[in-house]
């Protein structure tokens, strides 16, 4: 994480200078534009773009990404697998939206923090709210606002992260 922007002629120059090295880039700028932009002009010369949400996959798969790579893979990876596997399906647009509403209910809040919350509700263990400093756990009332939200969404943990 660079805290930089990374331009498109900053990547054109690391791709001349080390193009065995360098292979693709995880868009994190939250700006389709700028993941468009990457994927026009570098991903027909085998360049990985990566989005840095679910939000974007199904537009980077459709533009010739290579998938994303996002925080919330952390608590809903089976639906976000689903639609890396299924893009180009007929219910692909409802899969996305299914996405996007889940990401909404956590992006409201501390991401981290937020999921993290989620997985304590969900398993009962309070140790999962646990976060590091300079992270902040969420108050009563973000918790009750989460699980609001993920109720309505119908949020459910992977067996994987049922850690009863």
């Amino acid at each position: 994480m660079s805290q930089t922007p990374i331009t498109l002629s900053l990547i054109e120059r690391l791709l001349k200078k080390y193009p065995r090295s360098i292979a693709g880039i995880k868009d994190s700028s939250g700006d389709w534009s700028n993941t468009e932009a990457m994927l026009k002009e570098f991903q027909p010369e085998g360049f990985d773009v990566f989005a840095g949400s679910e939000t974007f996959l199904l537009k980077n798969m459709q533009a010739g990404g290579a998938g994303c790579i996002t925080a919330t893979g952390n608590v809903n990876p089976g639906p976000i697998v689903k639609l890396y596997r299924e893009w180009q399906y007929q219910d692909a647009l409802k899969q996305q939206q299914d996405l996007d509403s889940l990401r909404s209910v956590f992006a409201r809040l501390p991401m981290i923090a937020a999921m993290k919350a989620a997985i304590a509700w969900k398993t009962g263990r309070d140790d999962w709210r646990v976060v590091r400093p300079p992270l902040v756990e969420l108050s009563d009332e973000q918790s009750k606002q989460l699980e609001e939200g993920l109720s309505n969404v119908r949020f459910e943990l992977p067996n994987a992260l049922n850690l009863v």
